[in-house]
C-alpha cells in the first residue's frame, strides 16, 4: 500500500497539485473536524466508485490511517494504482499541521 504523509499533504495542497481527497470518516467524525476532503463514509464507498478519480492521485484518509488504508488496499485489489492511504490521519493532521482542529 502507498501511504503519504500529513507534511507531503500540506505540501500538495499548499502548490495546489490537481488530486483527489476522500475523507471514509462517518459524518458525524467529518462534523466535529475535517480538512476538506470529501466525504465518503467506508461502507458507502463501494457504492460510490464513480466518485474516485482513475485519472489522478486520489488520497484516503480517516481518523488515524487503519479504515483509509483498508480502502486503499481494496482499491489496488480493483485495479487503482493512484491511491495512497495518508498515514496517521487526521489525527497526525492535528498533531503535526494543524492543532486548531479538534481531535476526538
Amino acid at each position: 500500500m502507498k501511504e503519504i504523509s500529513v507534511q507531503e499533504l500540506k505540501q500538495m495542497m499548499d502548490e495546489k497539485k490537481d488530486f483527489q481527497l476522500i475523507d471514509v470518516r462517518e459524518t458525524y467524525e467529518y462534523e466535529v473536524s475535517h480538512i476538506g476532503g470529501e466525504l465518503i463514509p467506508m461502507g458507502e464507498v463501494m457504492a460510490n466508485l464513480d466518485k474516485i478519480s482513475k485519472d489522478r492521485m486520489v488520497v484516503v484518509h480517516c481518523r488515524s490511517g487503519g479504515r483509509s488504508g483498508t480502502i486503499v488496499s481494496v482499491l489496488e485489489s480493483m485495479g487503482y494504482d493512484n491511491v495512497f492511504n495518508l498515514k496517521g490521519g487526521i489525527l497526525a493532521w492535528i498533531a503535526e499541521i494543524d492543532p486548531t482542529l479538534s481531535a476526538y
